[in-house]
């Protein structure tokens, strides 16, 4: 595993947005125009990253309250303590796996969610076997800043859309992020 610091988030994003929405005729369960649906109205363009915002509130007492939410919907989960900087740097630090189907470098996802903590005062508040859960104290508030943080999101976890709530499109996950505190992943 590499270290956080040895990528460049934006180029990391660009990447792996250049892969999910690359259409294979020959292999694709999705005709072209279905695939390109999915990410309109970027299609295979990339967007860019969202803009940095004003933090409305303590990212880290945000967290602690978005922690006693999540413990009392998940009492089974416990506490784990990790010898790192920042949350994000705690996911390579603990060797965390959660996306190891997509990529088996977790430094990579790391260094999107320092950038994130940058961002948008995002906080780890808990990770599971494959799943990630952030408190978000400057999420989107208009529809176009909701549509490129969900292009982050497809790029950094398609299965968020893929497989998430209907309709699976971008521009319908953006929706569910506007003024959202709480971002969720989930790889498969």
């Amino acid at each position: 595993m590499s270290a956080p610091a040895s990528h460049e988030p934006a180029a990391l994003l660009a990447k792996w947005w250049a892969t999910y929405t690359a259409v294979d005729e020959d292999d694709d369960m999705l005709s072209a125009d279905s695939r390109l649906a999915i990410t309109a109205p970027f299609e295979q363009s990339w967007p860019g990253r969202a803009p940095s915002r004003e933090a409305v509130m303590s990212a880290d007492q945000l967290a602690a309250e978005y922690a006693e939410v999540f413990l009392s919907d998940q009492p089974q989960s416990r506490l784990g303590l990790v010898a790192a900087a920042s949350g994000a740097e705690a996911l390579t630090t603990a060797g965390w796996s959660g996306p190891a189907n997509y990529d088996n470098d977790t430094a990579k996802f790391s260094a999107i969610v320092g950038d994130w903590e940058n961002r948008f005062g995002a906080r780890v508040v808990a990770v599971g076997f494959s799943t990630l859960h952030l408190s978000v104290a400057a999420p989107p508030t208009t529809e176009e800043d909701a549509l490129l943080v969900a292009a982050e999101h497809f790029a950094f976890c398609p299965d968020n859309i893929w497989q998430g709530r209907r309709p699976y499109t971008l521009a319908a996950y953006a929706e569910r992020l506007t003024g959202v505190h709480n971002w969720d992943f989930w790889w498969d």
